[in-house]
Parts: C-alpha cells; structure tokens; sequence
C-alpha cells in the first residue's frame, strides 16, 4: 500500500467555486479520470454545505457523472431551493469549460423521534464489525498505484470473495481529508464509499471489461455513525451492455441506506 503523508487529500479548495483534485482522486478506468466516489463526495460536501442552517439532513443524493472527471481543476454552480421542511440543491461540475457531472441532492429537515424498540435495528441486520474482518479488499484487475481506490479509502472484506464474480460485502474509510482543512462529514463518507459497490460485486473481468458507472443514486434513512462504511452489493448485466448495482449500507450499528449505480459495461 502507497503511504499516505501528512498533507496528502483528494481535492484542494482554491476559492469558493473551484476546486482542484489531486492525484489521490485517480480510478482505476484512465490514469488522467477521477475515481467516481471522489467527485461524489465533494458533491455531497456542496449540497450539505448550501443552506446556511445546521439542521437539514441528506436524504438522497443522485449523481450523473457525464464524461470522465479529469484529475484537474474543477468548477461549481450550485442553486438552493428551501422549502419549511425540505431543501433542495442542484449542482454542475465542470472541468475546461465542459460539464463533467451534475447532481441533485434532497434535504430535510432534522429531528428526534422516540422510536419502538421493535425497529431498532438486530444483529441480523449487521456486517460482522470492521476488526473481525482482517482480509484487505482487493479487486482482481486493477492496478495498485497510488490512487482513490488504493491509497485514499481502506477496504476490509466483510463477506463473499471479491477475487470472484459475485455479491460481495465489505468495510471502507477514507484514510485521508476529502477535502483540506474540512472535517470530512458522515454524508461525504458514505457519499464517497457508495460508489465502490459496483468494483466490490463485479462479474466481469477488469482486465477485460471496463464497467464504470454513469450514475450514483443514494438514498439515506440516516447519516452513518463511525468512519467505516459498509457495503453488501449485487451487480447485474445484460447482452445490451448495461449493469445495475444494488448496494445495502451499513454503518456498524446496522443499516443506514442504500446506493442504485447504472453501469455501462464495455471492452477494453
């Protein structure tokens, strides 16, 4: 594993609209694109940080990564639309004066309920804990550099065999800052971790399909506890060229939403 130095992190912030990525935002598809779970988690980062108050909650964040994200400086526009007890904010990344990803996130407004103990979450509903779970992910055909997937985010097997084809369960944490000098937030977490379900449940081999995907959709109950994120995730495809991954997740005291990724699965 590439080591990982005190200033390392995966997007710098330049001014209020531009944001430069660093080579720790790197995927695995083209050594020049991001990773698709670093722009996912600065996106989360903006919709949260749109309206002024502190007590709105992501509810769902989705996410169409138009072209490939350059590893370069990038630049937002953001609108907030707020509501008494929703928000909702729209935003579109650019890189080179072309659209790069757009997204839609839906806020609501945070509270407390006193629930019935019968819908607090049992052990059924749990991933064995993060160190019961030794086994490093990796996925068979990507190459270990220094990158998103290898040096910035920790994988811990969690269930099924990621070095074969097939639903498979796993804990990650980002190792570094998202973003420098900002506290990396539960939904920039679970934002950045989501889009590995598609690498962790693969059916296809990488070294001979690419299988990127060309959108996040996450959905929250609510906002994860801890740093690990867990993931159990199925990916499906058919003839057409097109994939679905359907991925249930975690935090350590059961779950706390789900992730929806289209995929556009090619030749390499």
């Amino acid at each position: 594993m590439h080591d990982i130095h005190p200033d390392d992190c995966i997007f710098i912030r330049e001014t209020d609209s531009t944001w430069r990525a660093t080579e720790l935002a790197r995927g695995p598809w083209d050594s020049r694109a991001q990773h698709g779970g670093a722009p996912c988690g600065l996106l989360a980062h903006l919709v949260e940080s749109a309206p002024s108050e502190i007590d709105w909650q992501l509810a769902r964040l989705t996410v169409e990564l138009l072209r490939p994200v350059p590893i370069d400086r990038l630049e937002t526009d953001v609108t907030l639309e707020t509501g008494r007890a929703s928000a909702r904010v729209q935003i579109t990344l650019r890189a080179n004066g072309k659209r790069v990803a757009r997204a839609h996130g839906l806020l609501v407004r945070a509270g407390t309920l006193a629930l019935p103990a019968d819908l607090q979450p049992t052990a059924i509903d749990r991933l064995p804990p993060p160190e019961d779970c030794p086994r490093p992910l990796r996925i068979p055909g990507l190459p270990e550099v220094r990158s998103f997937y290898y040096t910035a985010m920790e994988g811990r097997v969690a269930g099924g065999d990621p070095a074969q084809p097939g639903p498979a369960a796993a804990w990650l944490r980002l190792k570094v800052p998202l973003v420098a000098g900002v506290a990396t937030s539960a939904a920039m977490r679970i934002a950045a971790a989501a889009d590995f379900g598609n690498g962790l449940s693969w059916v296809l081999p990488a070294d001979r399909f690419a299988f990127a995907n060309a959108d996040l959709s996450l959905h929250l109950a609510r906002l994860p506890a801890g740093e690990w994120i867990g993931l159990q995730a199925s990916t499906s495809i058919v003839s057409s060229g097109c994939g679905q991954t359907i991925t249930q997740l975690y935090d350590t005291q059961g779950p706390c939403g789900v992730a929806v990724q289209s995929l556009l699965i090619m030749p390499r």
